[in-house]
């Protein structure tokens, strides 16, 4: 049976064999030789034990502080490493970013893909959107790409993120997953309906993460070195093809390997089996942006490729585990303000709401400090930021220059040709616009006409039909209306599917 063992899960194995053959020394966090740290000091052998006793100390009060605060969202994840390299020069006439300016450019990269709704013990192949964040540690400072496996998402306005991550979570009363609180939010949003079809297709189970694509999702900014600026979307074509599965398997993998998504990369990579992606963009320019039919900063839509066709920039390669996983990726800190010259953020209003929520989540979890985590500090000469104390400071808190800016004393400075782009003819009324009747069906009637075939239509209409028997009638009707308005055929085979889910539970 021994020789059956994967990777994974002969990690304790191999790290054995990389030990000396002389044992070396246990000591304190301060690095004191421990003589004994099997029992515990006590008066006599029964007891009780002594205050005294700094060994077990430690020990508990170590214990007791291990664990940080689970992510609110993506908290179940895997992580890796490798290097982003830039194959095509196409993009250098769009950014000055400096990660993209020569062909074979090699940047080190670190990975974290997640489950969104799940904590940190749930399964992976539940049906789920997938996390796909990209950190990429550049001359120029630190790169974070923090998106999805789907290049739309379900809702357009920031304030309804809490109350929608909320539908998805547990009932407040029972502490259980309500398929009501899920379907009634869905279904009061009509802007919703676009991922919920991609949610509830084969796409909503990927066979773990190296069978999936990567989206930045969101509308980003490009501006080149002579100050011209274009907006952008980014997508990682994952180049091992992309592959599902299928419920029945799912529920199944739920009970025998409820971590198949974590164990399928770790062997992958520990294989040398490195999985990659490609990088591309879709550029438009403003003129295109002010003329086009829909909102390109909507995050319930994709920019149609006939219109902004793809074009090549680099691939990602992850070709190391990490070596310790709390270090490397429970502590790894995406932040969507971490944009270096040359990429910038746009009219984007859920990626302008992210700018606040990362990095006050981030200061949450992991403290004032927690750019200074080696996974999360950056690479670069220009390292010289002007922050000071705070809790868990990890470097010489920048010794004895002065802490307070500006100064005639530290010799550093802030360069200009390093501002933000701005926005020009930004013009309209301060108010709480509403966008919930912006166009919320065209799209995913495109998606159901032209890009489903026929039995993923009809394993669409399973999934979704299966989830909303659980729902009250008032919200199945709801929704049935939305899905409607999409394709009539839709709505109809949605409802005779979920009149056949209902009879046979009677």
């Amino acid at each position: 049976m021994a020789s059956n063992r994967d990777k994974a899960t002969d990690q304790l194995k191999d790290f054995k064999a990389s030990q000396p053959a002389k044992p070396v020394q246990v000591t304190t966090q301060f690095g004191i030789p421990v003589g004994d740290k099997q029992n515990a000091l006590t008066v006599g052998p029964r007891g009780p034990i002594l205050l005294k006793d700094n060994h077990l100390i430690e020990e508990l009060s170590r214990f007791d502080r291990e664990r940080i605060p689970e992510r609110v969202v993506h908290a179940k994840g895997a992580g890796a490493f490798g290097y982003f390299q830039v194959t095509k020069p196409d993009i250098t006439r769009y950014t000055k970013a400096k990660v993209f300016d020569t062909v074979g450019k090699k940047s080190p990269v670190a990975v974290r893909f997640s489950t969104v709704w799940g904590n940190t013990g749930s399964g992976d192949t539940h049906r789920d959107p997938r996390g796909f964040a990209v950190k990429v540690y550049t001359e120029e400072g630190v790169w974070d790409l923090a998106g999805n496996n789907t290049p739309i998402f379900f809702i357009r306005d920031p304030m309804l993120f809490p109350s929608f991550i909320h539908s998805q979570k547990r009932n407040p009363q029972t502490n259980l997953k309500d398929p009501d609180m899920l379907w009634d939010m869905l279904s009061l949003r009509p802007e919703c309906t676009h991922q919920t079809m991609f949610h509830f297709s084969d796409r909503g189970i990927p066979d773990g993460y190296r069978h999936m694509n990567g989206y930045g999702s969101h509308t980003y900014k490009l501006v080149n070195a002579k100050g011209e600026a274009f907006y952008t979307k980014f997508h990682w074509k994952v180049d091992q093809g992309i592959r599902n599965i299928d419920k029945v398997k799912a529920h199944k993998l739920l009970a025998d390997d409820p971590d198949y998504s974590i164990r399928d990369l770790f062997n992958a990579i520990a294989n040398k089996r490195f999985p990659s992606w490609t990088l591309h963009v879709q550029i438009m320019t403003y003129d295109q942006a002010r003329e086009f039919k829909f909102n390109p900063f909507d995050l319930t839509k994709v920019w149609p490729h006939k219109d902004f066709p793809l074009i090549e920039v680099g691939k990602l390669v992850l070709d190391r585990n990490p070596s310790n996983y709390f270090a490397e990726v429970e502590q790894l800190a995406f932040d969507v303000n971490n944009l270096v010259p040359g990429i910038d953020v746009s009219p984007d209003k859920m990626l302008q709401a992210r700018l606040f929520a990362y990095a006050d989540t981030h200061k949450h979890r992991l403290g004032a400090n927690y750019q200074q985590i080696p996974v999360n500090r950056a690479k670069c000469p220009l390292y010289h930021p002007t922050q000071r104390d705070g809790p868990m400071r990890y470097d010489d808190n920048q010794g004895s220059a002065p802490n307070y800016w500006p100064n005639s004393f530290h010799n550093i400075k802030d360069d200009h040709q390093y501002k933000e782009h701005g926005e020009r003819h930004l013009v309209g009324d301060i108010d709480r616009h509403d966008s919930s009747n912006e166009d919320n069906y065209e799209q995913a009637t495109d998606f159901w006409n032209k890009v489903l075939t026929p039995d993923e239509r009809q394993r669409l209409v399973e999934n979704i039909a299966e989830s909303l028997a659980e729902t009250l009638p008032f919200i199945q009707e709801r929704a049935i209306g939305n899905f409607e308005r999409v394709h009539p055929d839709l709505g109809a085979r949605i409802r005779l599917a979920l009149n056949k889910v209902q009879s046979a539970n009677l």
